[in-house]
């Protein structure tokens, strides 16, 4: 007999979880919320998802970022992409460029799940 198992992203399990205040978090919960918060513990990271959020419209390309670092457009690519996969900004191809938007949702159960509401 093969059990179903939902896999949940970092971002849906925040989302399904009780705040840390309330509800200690399983083993499992911790293991699969750890990759969310290693992704916005990076200085970079962190700074380009502050960036896009505060772009004109919510969303910018890697063309739109590249001045504000002393980095190499691949390797800002790079942590656009481990932010992506995460489930902390969406991604929108047109023709060559990759627009980037931050998923405030995500945002917001992560804050709810740290206490945000205290």
């Amino acid at each position: 007999m093969t059990k179903n198992l939902l896999e949940l992203t970092p971002v849906q399990t925040v989302a399904c979880c009780s705040p840390l205040t309330s509800t200690p978090l399983s083993s499992e919960q911790a293991g699969r919320i750890a990759p969310l918060l290693k992704a916005l513990a990076d200085p970079v990271r962190l700074r380009l998802l502050s960036l896009i959020a505060a772009h004109e419209g919510g969303e910018a390309c890697v063309c739109d970022l590249n001045d504000a670092f002393d980095l190499s457009q691949p390797t800002i690519s790079h942590h656009l992409k481990q932010l992506h996969e995460v489930g902390l900004l969406d991604r929108d191809k047109r023709g060559t460029w990759v627009y980037y938007s931050v998923r405030r949702e995500a945002l917001a159960d992560l804050a709810a799940l740290i206490g945000g509401g205290l």
